[in-house]
């Protein structure tokens, strides 16, 4: 981070709780958007092979739940959230407008509860102390060194997902997404945050 007067950038590392619960329930529940996103590993899809009656609706309400979940400060709900049950205090849906949702997710709250604590727990486990800013501060300094100047200040949000392909993904305005793995290989992970630093500095 830059001092005061200079370009400052703030970059969140995590595997959150709350994205993990989503994306859980978006491949159980059948719903493919964002669709260039791959799907989570050790989770099996949906036994139906047809989409069920009402798929279109739970699927708008699902998306609500990732914007909300994804950039909470720039998706706000214009109506009371409501904590649903069996999820503990990760899953909170609009008390209206997402009935279907909600009814749809109860069946499977202990197990994705599970999958998004352990999920998370190797994620806290893997990274360590330190380690996420020390990726990013240095492929900065790189940037800056390339261009000639000071980075400008940005905001970056870093979702590090157990996804079934390896990659990076935009999925919000200020946030992506990286495979585990990808992060976890310290130069192939420098090639491909490199064009988003560039983008955003």
């Amino acid at each position: 981070m830059g001092g005061t007067g200079m370009p400052e950038w703030l970059i969140r590392e995590d595997a959150g709780q709350p994205v993990l619960l989503a994306l859980y329930l978006r491949q159980v529940l059948g719903i493919r958007y964002p669709d260039e996103l791959p799907n989570l590993r050790g989770v099996a899809p949906p036994t139906d092979d047809g989409a069920r009656s009402g798929q279109a609706e739970l699927e708008a309400q699902w998306r609500v739940l990732w914007e909300m979940t994804i950039e909470p400060e720039m998706h706000h709900s214009p109506v009371p959230l409501e904590l649903v049950d069996g999820y503990e205090t990760l899953l909170a849906l609009p008390a209206d407008g997402a009935s279907e949702l909600r009814d749809a997710a109860l069946p499977h709250a202990s197990e994705a509860l599970a999958f998004a604590q352990s999920a998370h727990a190797r994620y806290r486990k893997d990274v360590g102390s330190g380690v996420s800013y020390r990726a990013y501060a240095s492929a900065i300094a790189e940037y800056e060194r390339q261009v000639g100047r000071r980075a400008h200040s940005f905001e970056l949000n870093v979702q590090v997902l157990p996804l079934s392909q390896r990659g990076l993904w935009w999925v919000g305005s200020l946030t992506i997404a990286v495979t585990d793995g990808l992060r976890g290989d310290v130069v192939a992970f420098d090639a491909a945050i490199n064009p988003i630093i560039a983008e955003l500095a």
